[in-house]
């Protein structure tokens, strides 16, 4: 046991240094104000009210309304596509879903200026629409855009955990589904999607959790008109240089973070219980 706790000596040195001193100061940050939190600290709570401030509460509505719609899509798209990847067999399903991950080894930021060469008013599409005397569409800088930038991003964290709870779900039952006289619909329903709720819920806190807090896909494919809570932090930190406010703001966000995969946790705590049922 002494040996293992030598080794992991060096690992609980680097996630203090790296994790926790960086979010003690952002604690820190975001109940203080004035400049340097180590000299004349004055704690307060004023930076949590400015959040209640109409232009900040319209960034939250903004980005819970795009990460809505973003869900959304992916939870259609990603179902049917574990739904039809669980169809192969086992070693080809391994396959595809290596396939639906791929895109994620590219950096973000590149595959959002991909999107822009296809969107942009000379991009792929409507260099396609011109090929039939069709006007030019402006896809660029709109909610379209940005949502269909984070679709792109965020749809394989939609796809992955489906998979894996429909892969769980015993063969026997949807069987027996239609040897009760089931049909496929009802079969469908009441015994695969009722089975894959978990990696549903699981699949839908982690899409909305990234998509509300991007800030690269927002502001190059918004064209810097659109400002969710990612790149209000973001600029807070960056450009104004109000730490204090930015920190306030980061604190909520790890709120809700910390709630979302406290849900995920309990719901694969159901599902581990469930199997060995």
């Amino acid at each position: 046991m002494k040996h293992y706790t030598k080794l992991i000596r060096p690992y609980l040195i680097w996630s203090i240094l790296i994790i926790a001193v960086p979010f003690i100061l952002i604690i820190l940050y975001a109940f203080t104000t004035g400049g340097n939190v180590l000299v004349n600290i004055r704690f307060t709570l004023r930076n949590f009210k400015q959040i209640g401030e109409p232009i900040y509460l319209a960034v939250l509505r903004k980005s819970f309304v795009l990460g809505f719609f973003s869900v959304l899509i992916c939870l259609v798209l990603g179902y049917m596509l574990a739904y039809m990847i669980t169809r192969f067999r086992d070693s080809v399903q391994d396959l595809l879903i290596l396939a639906v991950t791929i895109p994620m080894w590219i950096n973000t930021l590149l595959r959002t200026y991909a999107w822009i060469s296809i969107l942009s008013d000379n991009g792929i599409i409507n260099r396609f629409l011109g090929l039939f005397g069709l006007d030019y569409v402006s896809f660029m800088y709109t909610d379209f855009a940005v949502v269909i930038g984070l679709v792109s991003d965020i749809l394989p964290f939609m796809v992955i955990p489906i998979h894996t709870s429909i892969r769980k779900i015993d063969p026997s039952l949807i069987e027996a589904s239609y040897d009760l006289g089931a049909s496929k619909a009802q079969t469908f329903l009441h015994v695969i999607f009722k089975m894959s709720v978990p990696g549903v819920i699981n699949g839908v806190m982690m899409t909305f959790l990234l998509s509300i807090s991007t800030f690269v896909i927002p502001k190059l494919l918004g064209g810097g008109q659109y400002m969710l809570i990612g790149n209000l932090i973001e600029n807070q930190f960056v450009s104004v240089g109000n730490w204090n406010f930015g920190s306030a703001i980061s604190v909520i966000l790890t709120v809700i973070i910390m709630i979302g995969l406290t849900l995920m946790k309990r719901f694969d705590k159901e599902e581990k219980r469930d199997d060995d049922r």
